[in-house]
């Protein structure tokens, strides 16, 4: 997979104009000493299941990937853990409460002109929620019945489900 970072549109130095020297993983100011890292940014999210066993996807409201399926989940703040940040942004996302069962692992993720670096982890959630925040619509689907690669939001989530719920999709 081909990931396009942060730095790479980069051409002069944020803080004194001056061109920048590149480097596999950061830039280099030889004017005003200043170096930025293409570091990856952190994110949180859930596969959230029922007592069923079925699988909550939310329909994201905007860009990148409106319109796609999306696990719950989102950025961290600067000082915040990765699993406070998980809880937060469920329930801003569908208003539910989440007990975390396992981590289920970490993915690279393209993103808005950055790289992501999403921890997942399965969670059992119980009640319907309720769309909120970034997304229009959540719906609970039976690991069977998960939507095609196609219409999920993001290219790592074939994975994560198929870690998950041994999804499999042709």
């Amino acid at each position: 997979m081909f990931l396009v970072g942060v730095l790479d549109g980069w051409r002069f130095c944020p803080i004194c104009g001056e061109a920048i020297e590149k480097h596999a993983d950061r830039v280099e100011c030889r004017a005003c000493g200043y170096v930025g890292y293409a570091n990856p940014v952190p994110a949180a999210e859930a596969v959230c299941l029922d007592d069923r066993g079925r699988v909550l996807l939310g329909r994201r409201a905007q860009d990148p990937g409106a319109g796609l399926w999306d696990l719950p989940g989102g950025f961290l703040h600067e000082a915040e853990l990765p699993l406070d940040a998980l809880r937060r942004e469920v329930r801003e996302e569908t208003g539910l409460e989440l007990e975390v069962l396992d981590f289920l692992g970490y993915w690279l993720e393209p993103y808005d002109g950055r790289i992501v670096l999403c921890f997942t982890w399965t969670a059992r959630v119980r009640g319907d929620g309720c769309a909120a925040d970034d997304l229009v619509e959540l719906r609970w689907f039976d690991p069977a019945e998960l939507p095609s690669p196609a219409e999920l939001a993001f290219t790592h989530y074939p994975a994560v489900l198929a870690a998950a719920v041994g999804y499999q999709h042709s």
